[in-house]
Order: structure tokens, then C-alpha cells, then sequence
């Protein structure tokens, strides 16, 4: 009866391991697939007049923007009170981001309900702070996604009208994104989901709506490099990477949403440049937010082992006063 508690840590740890190992391989597939579609149209622009250095403000821009959206999350999760420092939030946010690369969305999902456990963090809180997250990423991405209607859809740009009021009315009644979030929960018998205040809600919105502007720069950074003028490709660019996004995410089957995210893309680039250079601006995307999210994640990892007390500290704290 004896070994029955040291096979379960075990157990645990082989899971964890095996589960490490997939990310590793998904993330190597994703990173391999997108310098194999994008090598080259990366290369040729690197080659340009400045094209170094707007392919590095690209990667920057999105690698901002991805600390903002764990920003935007971290309210949601602390909403409560309680304490979640930096870098445990970003290696949990991070991780769990990482994971869209394996297909099926329940990955993340998991990882942030298991890493935040460790941390201390109830998992009902978890799921609360996922769930009401994807809801402000959707209603605000799509909302910034009106960005592109000048110069798709021309007269028509009310059509977009339901996604301005869509995050309109998260930001003024956040009580019906914890009631959206909560009713899901307990169609797929979760636990009860624990509500986000109004305040936390409303600066989730907040940050979510910066990530979107940073994020798109980078899209940004590479019209122009491939010939699309400055002025009027900024907000379609910005606007249209936040709606390809949402569209990706919602494409639950694909990984990453790839094909989906690029397809949505295409639309809006084309009103202010050639197909052509639009598809190896659509492209060159790929890469870059695949390489920035790739090396954020790595960041974040060092950073929550750089910000761990040493050993010598935690005994320091935890040993009998007369023992010190």
C-alpha cells in the first residue's frame, strides 16, 4: 500500500514530460513550416533598402503586442486579489499560447488550469480568466478589425456597425461576458466560473485593444517594405491582421489557424497593393509572428527561472526561527 503515493508524483511526471516533448515537436513543425513557406520572400526583403530594420521592428512590434494580450489576461486573473508576479503570469500565458501550435484549443486551456494550480491559483479562476480573455480577444479584435472597412468596403462600411457594438457592449455592460462565459462552462460541466469585476473587465478591454495596435505594426512594418504606401496601408494593416487573427482563432481544427488567418488577410491588403506583393506580405506575417511568438515564450520561460527565489532564500523563510 506503501508505493501507491510515489507512483502518482511519477505518473505526473512522465505526463508533464510527454506533454512537453509534443509542444516541442508542434513548435518545431510550425517554426520549420513557416521558414520553409516564407524563407524566401524574407530573404528578398532583408535584401531591400531598410529591410533589415523593418523586419526586426516587425518581430518587436508583435512581440510587444503578445505582452500586452498577457497583460490584458493577467487582470482577468488577479481580479480577485490575488497575487500573480510577472513572470509567473507570463510563463503561464506563454505556455499555454505556445500550445495553439498542436491542434485543438483544449491544450491551452489545460495548460493554463494545471501551471496555474501550481501557482496557486484556483482552477475555477483559471477558466474564468481564459474564458472571459477569449471573449474581449474575439469582440475587440473584430471590433478593430472596422479599421479595413474604409478601404474594403467603401459605402458600405456600416456593415461592420455589429462588431463596433459588439465591444461597445462589453464595455459597457461587462456583466454579460461573465454571464456568456459562465453559461458555457456549465454546458461543458466545469466548474462554476467566478465573475470578473466591471473594473477588471473594462481594463482587459483596454489592453486588449493596445495589443491589437501594437500587433498589427508589424504587419505594418512588411506592406511597406514590399511597396504598399505608408498612410494608407496603416490601418488596413492593423485592422486587417486583428480580423485574420480572430478568424484563425475561431478555426478550432487548425493549428495556429493557418490557411484560415492568411485567406481573411488577403482581402484588405489587396485595396492598397498588388495581389502579389499582398500574398508575400501575408506570408512573410507568418513567419514573423510565428519567430516572435516563439522567442517571447522563451523569454518568458527565463524569466520566471531567472525569478525564482534561490534555495538558500526559501529556507531562509521557511526554517524555524530557531533553527536559522
Amino acid at each position: 500500500m506503501e508505493p501507491a503515493p510515489a507512483r502518482r508524483p511519477l505518473r505526473s511526471r512522465i505526463t508533464r514530460l510527454l506533454a512537453a516533448l509534443v509542444l516541442l515537436v508542434a513548435v518545431a513543425l510550425a517554426v520549420g513550416g513557416a521558414l520553409d513557406g516564407a524563407g524566401a520572400e524574407i530573404s528578398a526583403a532583408a535584401r531591400r533598402p531598410g529591410g533589415t530594420v523593418l523586419l526586426l521592428s516587425a518581430v518587436l512590434a508583435n512581440a510587444a503586442g503578445l505582452a500586452l494580450s498577457m497583460l490584458s489576461w493577467r487582470v482577468l486573473v488577479t481580479d480577485d486579489g490575488g497575487r500573480l508576479p510577472l513572470p509567473v503570469a507570463a510563463r503561464i500565458f506563454f505556455i499555454g499560447f505556445i500550445s495553439k501550435f498542436v491542434p485543438g484549443r483544449i491544450w491551452g486551456v489545460l495548460a493554463h488550469v494545471q501551471l496555474g494550480r501550481d501557482a496557486g491559483v484556483a482552477p475555477e479562476r483559471m477558466l474564468s480568466g481564459f474564458g472571459v480573455g477569449l471573449v474581449i480577444g474575439i469582440a475587440t479584435g473584430a471590433a478593430a478589425g472596422l479599421l479595413t472597412a474604409p478601404a474594403v468596403l467603401g459605402p458600405y462600411t456600416w456593415a461592420f456597425a455589429p462588431l463596433v457594438l459588439l465591444a461597445g457592449a462589453a464595455w459597457a455592460r461587462p456583466g454579460w461576458v461573465n454571464r456568456l462565459v459562465a453559461a458555457v462552462l456549465r454546458l461543458a460541466r466545469r466548474p462554476a466560473v467566478e465573475p470578473g469585476s466591471p473594473r477588471a473587465v473594462r481594463r482587459s478591454i483596454l489592453l486588449a485593444l493596445a495589443s491589437w495596435g501594437v500587433s498589427g505594426l508589424h504587419l505594418w512594418a512588411l506592406v511597406v517594405l514590399f511597396g504598399a504606401p505608408a498612410g494608407p496601408s496603416l490601418p488596413v494593416a492593423v485592422g486587417g491582421f486583428a480580423l485574420a487573427t480572430v478568424a484563425g482563432s475561431l478555426a478550432f481544427v487548425l493549428p495556429d489557424g493557418i490557411g484560415a488567418r492568411e485567406l481573411v488577410l488577403l482581402a484588405p491588403l489587396s485595396a492598397v497593393m498588388p495581389l502579389s506583393a499582398a500574398t508575400a506580405a501575408v506570408i512573410a506575417s507568418r513567419l514573423v509572428c510565428v519567430l516572435s511568438e516563439v522567442a517571447t515564450t522563451g523569454a518568458a520561460l527565463l524569466w520566471a527561472r531567472l525569478a525564482r527565489p534561490a534555495p538558500a532564500a526559501l529556507s531562509r523563510t521557511t526554517l524555524p526561527e530557531g533553527v536559522r
